[in-house]
């Protein structure tokens, strides 16, 4: 990057240029003035001692003045705090660090080593946390993309590199419950040996079946082994490290909702209500490119048309007739219908497919690429369901006369029941058709989560390659055709694409019960779709010129992921809960739960197993009786974290208070500034107006 000298001019008046005013007079000035300050005398009745003890020693400003506002926790961390962090002036830190110095006589030796060594500690710390912090993939890629599109296409990005991260670790706890176990103390005698035969063709790739049905990729290939013990056997394994991933999992996305809701709660109001936040504090420090600085002046200008609309929507609506609001919501109810129709016409697609999937007829009948159209006929018609229905549910939403952010909201609505919901209706069929085939049930139903991974995969290819590139094309070598003109210039809607990793994760954890190594499966295509959506953003699509507020939040984005966990758990739970017949022969005779085997009777031989005093308390847990004190449990917790909530709030608002005295401070400080400069110029006739009015304010109890 080329050196680029930037000229930083400040406004500058006509006293301040003619100041006649010593640098001496300046100093003891400042120090006579430093006990007028609005906030000094605020905060006064609460010192233990006078100002003149206080601040006799000559006190930075900075050290101290945390200490009178804060009385408890920062005294601690002041003398410990990095001079680098402090927010004082070189000459100010330089007193501190002198200060510091004579300090190392007087507490001696022992603590004055403990001191050294926390702040060689807190620097290692931070040496570390910025070296993992640069391993972390595609962090220059992440920088780019945030410097040319802002924060909201970068979210979409960062999300795409967590469900890669997660999905390694879902793999590493595969591997060491399930294939490691499996490859090591081998499988059961009766199971066929995995070779590619006479029927297998490059087609079972792209259906599930053949080769790859007998492969580790699906349920039935892990049958027990040699590992069959009680309490350590392959089914146990195999549960185990199902529940760990689901488990861990539930931790991980819940944990990083309520962090990012925490933040969003502390600064929404601010930054939806504060008109002069989004002035003064809107702009984004890490844009580089010029064009990009460009929009980033239209994207808080647009932000600020869309305040401005809401307010007068909301005085629109609050000066709205008995008449207009009856034949409002008259429309509203009429579009909810439409809505309902378009998803009912939607589930009704996806059962037609569903069935003309399963009825394949005699096989042989039909040509190759028939039958692979029938198979891929379900995941074709959702992707296509989801692909069509969002826009058009976001066209119906600008008829609601709604505000923009309630469209925004409506349309995300619609669209996340819509995807899950579709996927719910598609699971409640397949397990339906699958009841009466006479394969594995498992190994048929993972592979159909298999089919929807793979074609999710073939879509964003294609979506990219086949249709955003050409577009992209066509704007460029003729952007004065009609075709273009009505095509339009391609955005990238980071809704509706939150939305499809949200539907592809979703599938991914549905299936990691019949099919373990999807999760692997889902690192490489998610490692795909991560260079095909940069390419397709860096080189197809333009910025937005209309801000999406939810995207600068990934608050919105792990609360659709933990719908879907939970999705994915009932669905694991009622397969697991469902009463299966014995005459079904089937469905006892594959898999690590053969042989009549299910995932109680496992757990309930281990269990028998075990010393009567880990009996007596697993029937404990098990029981009623210990629902009490976890029930008492639960609520000192949520009291404790209550309590703290009120204290944070209450230091919250102090901190705004420390807000306000320190502008109260700037515009004393101000107009001394100016009386002091008309004062050396006429002596006799002005008298500091700031000190005058100061005086004449009643004192502050």
């Amino acid at each position: 990057m080329e050196n680029k000298t930037v000229n930083f001019m400040r406004l500058l008046s006509e006293d301040s240029t003619h100041s006649t005013v010593s640098s001496d007079s300046c100093e003891y000035y400042q120090t006579e003035i430093f006990d007028l300050l609005p906030s000094i005398q605020a905060s006064r009745p609460e010192q233990s001692r006078k100002p003149s003890e206080a601040y006799q020693d000559g006190p930075v400003p900075g050290e101290e003045s945390i200490h009178g506002h804060l009385s408890s926790g920062p005294r601690d961390k002041a003398p410990t705090q990095p001079l680098r962090n402090m927010v004082i002036c070189i000459q100010g830190k330089r007193s501190v660090r002198d200060r510091r110095k004579m300090q190392i006589s007087d507490i001696g030796f022992w603590v004055s080593w403990r001191r050294s060594q926390s702040i060689t500690m807190k620097r290692v710390w931070e040496q570390m946390g910025g070296a993992l912090s640069g391993l972390l993939p595609w962090q220059h890629t992440l920088h780019a993309i945030e410097g040319r599109y802002g924060f909201g296409v970068k979210a979409y990005f960062v999300l795409l590199r967590y469900l890669v991260n997660l999905n390694l670790l879902h793999c590493a706890l595969i591997f060491g419950f399930i294939v490691g176990p499996t490859i090591f103390y081998g499988r059961s005698k009766s199971s066929e040996p995995l070779k590619f035969g006479g029927n297998d063709s490059v087609l079972d790739f792209f259906l599930g079946s053949g080769y790859l049905d007998r492969s580790p990729v699906f349920y039935c290939f892990y049958t027990p082994g040699s590992l069959n013990m009680q309490c350590l056997n392959t089914p146990l394994l195999y549960l185990a490290g199902i529940l760990t991933i689901l488990f861990l999992t539930l931790i991980l996305v819940v944990r990083r909702t309520t962090v990012g809701y925490k933040h969003t709660w502390m600064l929404g109001k601010q930054y939806s209500m504060n008109v002069s936040y989004k002035i003064f504090c809107g702009w984004d420090f890490t844009i580089q490119d010029p064009a990009a600085a460009t929009l980033k002046h239209s994207f808080i200008r647009n932000d600020l048309k869309l305040f401005l609309e809401e307010q007068s929507f909301s005085l629109r609506e609050a000066q709205r007739t008995l008449g207009q609001r009856v034949r409002l919501y008259l429309l509203r109810f009429f579009l909810n219908l439409l809505v309902l129709s378009l998803l009912g016409g939607a589930f009704y697609l996806i059962y037609f497919a569903t069935n003309k999937s399963q009825d394949q007829g005699i096989p042989g009948e039909r040509q190759w690429l028939v039958i692979l159209v029938l198979q891929y006929l379900p995941p074709i018609t959702i992707s296509f369901v989801n692909l069509l229905l969002p826009h058009i549910f976001r066209k119906i939403s600008s008829f609601e006369d709604y505000s923009f952010t309630m469209q925004v909201n409506a349309t995300l609505v619609r669209s996340i029941f819509l995807k899950l919901a579709s996927l719910g209706i598609y699971l409640f069929f397949i397990f339906k058709h699958l009841k009466d085939q006479s394969q594995c049930l498992e190994n048929l139903f993972g592979r159909e989560m298999y089919k929807l991974c793979i074609f999710n995969f073939l879509t964003a290819f294609c979506n990219a390659f086949f249709l955003n590139y050409p577009r992209k094309l066509l704007q460029e070598k003729y952007p004065s055709s009609l075709l273009a003109q009505l095509w339009g210039k391609q955005c990238f809607l980071v809704p509706f694409n939150v939305l499809d990793l949200v539907y592809i994760q979703t599938v991914s954890w549905v299936g990691v019960f019949y099919c373990p190594l999807l999760p692997l499966i889902g690192v490489v295509t998610l490692t795909a779709t991560f260079y095909i959506q940069k390419f397709s953003v860096l080189r197809c699509c333009v910025a937005e010129q209309r801000m999406f507020r939810g995207s600068s939040s990934s608050v919105l984005f792990h609360f659709m992921l933990l719908l879907g966990l939970l999705m994915a758990v009932a669905t694991l739970g009622f397969n697991l809960y469902q009463p299966r017949e014995p005459a079904c022969n089937h469905r006892f005779s594959c898999g690590p739960f053969g042989n009549g085997q299910n995932v109680f009777n496992v757990t309930g031989v281990c269990v028998d197993s075990l010393p009567s005093p880990a009996q007596s308390t697993l029937s404990y847990l098990n029981s009623s009786a210990f629902a009490l004190p976890l029930i008492l449990a639960e609520i000192i917790i949520l009291t404790s974290y209550v309590s703290r909530g009120r204290a944070n709030q209450k230091a919250i608002e102090r901190l705004k208070d420390m807000l306000v005295m320190s502008s109260s401070d700037k515009r004393f400080l101000v107009k001394q500034h100016t009386t002091l400069l008309r004062r050396q110029r006429n002596p006799c006739r002005v008298r500091p107006a700031a000190i005058e009015e100061n005086q004449r304010l009643p004192p502050e109890s």
